[in-house]
């Protein structure tokens, strides 16, 4: 990967009217060396959690623990994001994600030796996962708030949606990838391939030149926090989008709140089916980064939001009913556009209100209310799913959604908000 060398200003060029393809931002040499990066990245991160979920269950097989993996990777977004949004503000952004590579590169490789020796424990399981959840969080951070300094201003929506793609690209086969590599070496392989996916963006990250360094012009970071939080208070835009965020999320978290026991109890399933809806979440999520660019041309952003909204109620109702992949496989091809395309939105209509010098800051207050929201989701589902039934809890949840995106389309439209 030689291409990036240099931090284009793309935010200060002329707006590129004429190229309207889904891909324009991969004309972008250094934006298309951390995309094909970001794909390698993915797809070690979706393998690692194949391998962690299932080391933990030959070390520890209660739920409790076997949840407590994914707790322990996703707990230090909704704990650490808006700080950490502070650090990616004050310091440079490069130097902020080298840290964070070697960090992760450093975890993993040392999961990997652990387990190939035969000396990891659960609680060490747990507390290296809670050191990826950290190192993750910062990467995200100070990536996400990179992004839409390296392509030109028009073309943010679709560089967020190319991110998505490669997410759910590397969703829709890393899982698969995985357990062929458990079945072939073992589990410690998972975690070593994690470790080469860092390694690969580590060498890339130390190849890239910018000259902008991010400062914090004397303030302290207690003021620095509360500049970002008053801008974000300050905005109509995020505070829109932040509530959009809630509406969609704390209904549509019931799919991944229940789908485990959709697979099995609902449809009769083994893991491979259920790994198999979760592929076909990831295409569905792939196909829509393809067109969202278009949607939002003819039908604006907050439509777009809406109508997605709606889509996924519809997938999720047919969900409900499901007996048989015939109809089940269709409905979560839906729900997974339906899902890519609301967030994507969102995060784009955030990415572009916020300026460069508390971009992270913004985005660390857009993923805290992210986590939150699929945290109350996830426990307000598997509540109603034991008191009403499965089924049910899935339409209760599909009824939700047409109330909430009307909600949020009479009170709270981006494109009509003004910061």
């Amino acid at each position: 990967m030689s291409e990036p060398h240099s931090e284009h200003r793309q935010e200060a060029s002329e707006p590129d009217t004429e190229n309207l393809s889904a891909w324009a931002p991969l004309s972008v040499p250094v934006f298309r060396a951390f995309w094909f990066a970001s794909i390698i990245s993915n797809l070690g991160t979706w393998v690692h959690e194949v391998g962690a979920g299932w080391l933990m269950t030959e070390l520890d097989s209660s739920p409790e623990m076997v949840s407590a993996v994914r707790l322990g990777i996703s707990a230090p977004t909704m704990l650490l994001a808006i700080p950490v949004g502070v650090l990616a503000d004050r310091i440079d952004r490069r130097t902020l994600l080298i840290s964070t590579q070697i960090m992760l590169f450093a975890t993993t490789s040392t999961l990997a030796t652990l387990t190939l020796m035969g000396v990891i424990t659960s609680w060490v399981l747990l507390g290296l996962s809670f050191l990826m959840g950290v190192g993750t969080v910062l990467y995200l951070l100070g990536w996400q708030a990179t992004v839409p300094a390296l392509v030109p201003t028009n073309q943010i929506s679709r560089a967020v949606a190319l991110g998505s793609m490669s997410f759910n690209l590397a969703r829709s086969i890393g899982p698969a990838i995985g357990g062929l590599l458990i079945a072939l070496a073992g589990v410690w392989i998972a975690f070593a391939a994690n470790a080469l996916s860092f390694l690969v963006v580590l060498i890339l990250l130390l190849r890239w030149r910018r000259e902008r360094v991010e400062s914090a012009a004397g303030l302290s970071f207690g003021q620095s926090m509360t500049e970002g939080f008053r801008f974000v208070a300050g905005s109509r835009t995020m505070r829109h989008v932040l509530v959009g965020v809630l509406s969609f999320l704390v209904p549509a978290t019931s799919l991944w709140a229940l789908l485990p026991l959709v697979a099995r109890e609902q449809l009769g399933m083994q893991a491979q089916g259920f790994g198999l809806l979760v592929t076909m979440i990831g295409l569905g999520a792939v196909a829509a980064a393809r067109v969202l660019h278009l949607l939002h041309q003819w039908l604006g952003r907050d439509r777009t939001v809406t109508l997605a909204m709606l889509a996924f109620a519809g997938g999720l109702t047919t969900l409900g009913f499901s007996h048989s992949g015939v109809i089940a496989f269709p409905a979560t091809v839906v729900v997974g556009a339906a899902w890519m395309i609301v967030l994507t939105t969102l995060n784009a209509s955030a990415q572009m209100i916020l300026p460069n010098r508390l971009r992270a800051r913004g985005m660390g207050c857009y993923l805290t209310v992210m986590a939150i929201s699929m945290s109350i989701g996830s426990v307000l589902w598997g509540q109603v799913a034991g008191w009403v039934g499965l089924s049910s809890a899935q339409w209760i949840a599909a009824a939700a959604l047409p109330v909430t995106a009307a909600m949020r389309a009479i009170w709270f439209r981006i494109e009509s908000a003004k910061s």
